[in-house]
């Protein structure tokens, strides 16, 4: 039965979501400005959700609100660390009363491009994908109908919520929120941003040879880690298992065809997110690198991107600096990111 759970969940959080947005409606003044940097896009942001300085606010409370498991034992930020670009160093994090979850964590950094969540594309927005890890039974094991509940006989959050969103505390409020301030956390200032604006100097010339065989026909690398976020948030197998005790996209579309495929993930703050892969178990960028020199898996779904490389001993170093470089040291200290 477990087997089938997450599946449900997202559905269930699909259905919510999408009856939420049908309501949705502008609401307040727009008084928040996202910090995006100079090459970066502006991201969509939904009708009825719209940035104000009030309902990010809320939604960093209670990124940081341990109420929103069922035992008041954890919270989103304690998967979600910043020290960790918002990843967790566990393979796999570990929810309420220990119970142990179901992949590795993802980090959050510029969530507001992502044109759908989890690793296998279950959810449509963020507003819908904020229930899973609460109502995951693994994770923060909560109901989300009791959440409502709890946080509305606080006085304190009724009058946030009315601040926000001009209505009384409940599941609508808390989704908006969380999706709100999760939408802010942009980061796009590494060493390679600085070098791609110009600065010749922000990167050394092991980096540099690095960026240049990312890009190169010989790793195909950039096929699927491109854009600013360095992901086209496509589906791919990349040949980590002959056989996948979890089946990734197939989960959502029941495709035999999907099978071991999962989202492209950002190699934005890479060097902080370790261990590596949906399951953890790559635990250094050594073994990533490694991992794609030798070419995978023979699986039958692998990306074509994925086989031998070849690469010497100097490329792979020349890589894994480049990787390092996309280390943004501001968004891991901001403090707007952090709990109040």
């Amino acid at each position: 039965m477990k087997k089938y759970f997450f599946t449900y969940l997202l559905f269930f959080s699909i259905l919510i979501g999408f009856h939420a947005c049908q309501e949705d409606e502008p609401v307040g003044k727009v008084d928040f400005e996202l910090k995006l940097p100079p090459h970066f896009p502006e991201p969509a942001i939904p009708v009825g959700n719209e940035l104000t300085q009030a309902r990010v606010d809320l939604g960093r409370k209670l990124f940081y609100e341990k109420a929103l498991s069922i035992d008041s034992t954890i919270s989103c930020g304690t998967c979600h660390p910043q020290s960790r670009a918002f990843a967790d160093a566990e393979a796999i994090s570990l929810g309420v009363q220990m119970r142990i979850g179901m992949r590795n964590v993802p980090v959050l950094g510029n969530v507001a491009y992502h044109p759908y969540f989890f690793r296998e594309g279950g959810s449509p927005t963020l507003e819908a994908q904020v229930l899973g890890p609460i109502c995951n039974f693994d994770e923060m094991g909560f109901n989300a109908r009791e959440l409502a509940d709890r946080l509305a006989v606080d006085s304190a959050y009724q009058a946030l919520a009315r601040d926000a969103y001009e209505r009384p505390m409940d599941l609508w409020v808390i989704t908006r929120a969380l999706a709100a301030f999760e939408r802010t956390m942009i980061t796009g200032d590494a060493p390679w941003d600085r070098y791609i604006l110009g600065d010749s100097s922000a990167l050394n010339a092991s980096e540099k040879r690095g960026w240049a065989l990312f890009q190169s026909e010989k790793t195909s690398c950039s096929n699927c880690h491109s854009g600013i976020d360095f992901s086209d948030y496509s589906f791919q197998n990349n040949g980590l298992y002959d056989e996948y005790a979890d089946p990734g996209r197939f989960r959502a579309t029941l495709d035999s065809g999907d099978i071991g495929k999962f989202k492209i993930f950002s190699l934005r703050n890479v060097e902080l997110s370790g261990p590596y892969m949906h399951d953890g178990s790559l635990q250094t960028l050594e073994e990533v690198i490694e991992h794609y020199n030798q070419g995978g898996s023979n699986h039958p779904n692998k990306s074509v991107y994925i086989r031998p490389l070849g690469l010497s001993e100097g490329e792979k170093t020349d890589l894994l600096h480049f990787l390092k470089a996309l280390t943004d040291e501001a968004f891991i200290h901001d403090p707007a990111f952090g709990p109040d």
